[in-house]
């Protein structure tokens, strides 16, 4: 009897969690819960502005806006190499993952704007 119980539940369960999945995947629901997530989730949602550095290096290096954007999303923040604490408006080093792990971002997030001051390709 307890088998019989323990195996309607894990059924239940199961198909809970695929109509759940699916239902956020519709939704596009995010959970930026992380310290990374967080700080590129809030970088993400500010007015982007591009210094003059950032530019240069934008044509320099043949890198688009897209390539930006996926850095935004994807990418690896060290808070060590920036200054997260500095007021009125943090400073944070990002690096891109995978096919853009050679290229870097210092930003600037400030209250309403998030600008990218270099671009940093190695």
């Amino acid at each position: 009897m307890l088998i019989k119980r323990i195996g309607y539940y894990l059924v239940g369960l199961s198909l809970g969690c695929i109509g759940v999945y699916f239902f956020w995947q519709k939704k596009q629901a995010t959970f930026d819960y992380g310290m990374d997530s967080r700080t590129l989730k809030s970088i993400r949602i500010k007015k982007r502005l591009f210094s003059e550095d950032a530019t240069n290096a934008m044509q320099k290096f043949d890198i688009d806006t897209l390539k930006i954007k996926t850095i935004l999303y994807t990418g690896d923040v060290d808070f060590g190499k920036g200054n997260p604490r500095q007021k009125p408006c943090a400073e944070y080093f990002i690096t891109g993952s995978k096919e853009l792990e050679n290229i870097s971002l210092l930003v600037k997030r400030c209250d309403s704007t998030a600008t990218i001051q270099k671009i940093i390709v190695e």
